[in-house]
């Protein structure tokens, strides 16, 4: 199932939807606990989406692809290395993202799958983990790069990711997807830059799920931005950056 939430003229709110082809069927309640069809059916065209749900924590992924630690040089890595997002840098599908000031320097796309946390995980075990898994979404994990390391004493991971829209994902939450499958495209400015295989993380979504509830209870709504491989450049101010998953989605955004 595809869940949704959405905005439409006139009316307050962002129910929650589940896309059924060209079509939204309109459900109250919470996405994680039962949520009751009203009966309304919508088309799809002419909703404005909403971030398809609302993360207590964006916990993000750094050095989780083989290919980019080998071309990169980084050492494989024995245990998940992360940081966490401000929940206030989510944007939805279409939303335009908007460019920090130009003293921050250049900020960098970055093409990702997302888990999304469907049920407390407080240290699960492995077999346990893939249960806490809602669905998946693509996500685009923005970052001013020249930020990170401009003071030698603190690098600023939670700075350089937090900005307004750093964190879009969407268009919705697929729960019936196989990330061992999957390829993740990035198109920028319509020209491909990221093209991966999901099977080439060090550490897959279940497993991510077991080993950050080892150090964090995760909650429904959560998610896990699973880190990006190789093709990660600067954008300019203007850009239209699409996250590809087939299977699951396009993310699209203007940054600027």
């Amino acid at each position: 199932m595809r869940w949704m939430r959405f905005s439409r003229p006139g009316r307050p709110g962002t129910p929650l939807g589940q896309v059924e082809g060209d079509t939204v069927r309109v459900f109250e309640g919470d996405l994680f606990d039962q949520p009751r069809p009203t009966g309304e059916q919508l088309p799809l065209a002419g909703l404005t989406f909403a971030p398809p749900c609302r993360p207590g924590k964006i916990v993000g992924l750094w050095n989780n692809f083989r290919a980019a630690a080998d071309r990169n040089g980084w050492a494989h890595p024995a245990e998940p290395l992360y940081f966490l997002k401000s929940p206030g840098s989510a944007a939805a599908h279409e939303q335009a993202i908007p460019a920090p000031p130009p003293e921050v320097g250049r900020v960098a796309y970055e093409g990702e799958l997302a888990v999304v946390i469907g049920r407390s995980a407080r240290r699960v075990t492995l077999e346990e983990a893939a249960g806490c898994i809602f669905g998946y979404t693509c996500a685009n994990d923005l970052t001013a790069i020249e930020l990170l390391h401009r003071d030698a004493s603190f690098p600023q991971w939670t700075r350089a990711k937090s900005f307004d829209g750093f964190a879009a994902f969407g268009p919705w939450i697929e729960t019936d997807f196989d990330p061992a499958g999957g390829t993740l495209r990035t198109l920028v400015g319509g020209r491909e830059r990221q093209n991966y295989a999901l099977a080439d993380m060090f550490f897959a979504p279940a497993e991510l799920v077991w080993r950050l509830s080892q150090d964090m209870t995760l909650a429904p709504g959560d998610l896990i931005l699973c880190g990006t491989s190789l093709g990660v450049l600067p954008m300019k101010p203007g850009t239209t950056v699409e996250v590809v998953i087939e299977g699951l989605g396009t993310l699209r955004n203007v940054y600027g």
